[in-house]
């Protein structure tokens, strides 16, 4: 065999190497992204479950707590703008559902200043649900921010972001806690 020819060969078996390559870095890529969607979709379904609870909830507490109508009209507000936020951004029903879940946390707090809140059966079984809900909303999240890691990580690291860029793959958002959620709450029993 002449030397072009085992030259020629051995390009040739690199450029194929090479297309394997990128096609399986593509498809990883995908294949992380489809795990975001997924992960997200998990999240949503759990959101959507805590927007149908929280009108009942709020219903039923209405009755009991005359002092307190601000908070609920804002656990309210809050409910609607997350709501109206899944329309849209990612990033805009991150936020929205940020502000829902500090309004919650103002609305439980309060319900502790209730006995007979706390004690009514309906109130209980709405609060219980809630706070289940609030754990899948917790475990959904972990998930999706563990595979928006992964996509994220694929897609800023050598060589398979020459393979993202190429094709349009981009960062995904973190499903962050906002400040309001990490503050403890304040609860005066007076």
């Amino acid at each position: 065999m002449e030397t072009g020819s085992i030259f020629l060969i051995v390009v040739l078996a690199a450029v194929v190497l090479l297309v394997f390559y990128g096609i399986a870095v593509y498809n990883g890529l995908v294949s992380s992204r489809n795990q975001v969607e997924a992960a997200w979709g998990q999240i949503d379904v759990q959101l959507k479950r805590r927007h149908d609870l929280i009108p009942n909830l709020v219903e039923v507490a209405k009755d009991y707590m005359d002092y307190e109508q601000e908070t609920l009209q804002q656990v309210i507000q809050a409910r609607n703008s997350a709501v109206a936020a899944e329309g849209q951004s990612r990033e805009a029903s991150i936020g929205a559902e940020g502000m829902l879940g500090a309004a919650l946390g103002r609305l439980f707090a309060l319900v502790e200043n209730y006995p007979d809140l706390k004690a009514n059966e309906n109130v209980q079984r709405l609060m219980e649900e809630l706070a289940t809900t609030e754990n899948r909303i917790a475990f959904s999240r972990q998930h999706y921010n563990d595979s928006v890691l992964s996509l994220n990580t694929r897609i800023e690291s050598f060589p398979s972001n020459i393979v993202a860029n190429s094709f349009g793959f981009v960062r995904a958002p973190y499903f962050d806690v906002p400040e309001a959620e990490t503050e403890p709450v304040k609860v005066d029993l007076r």
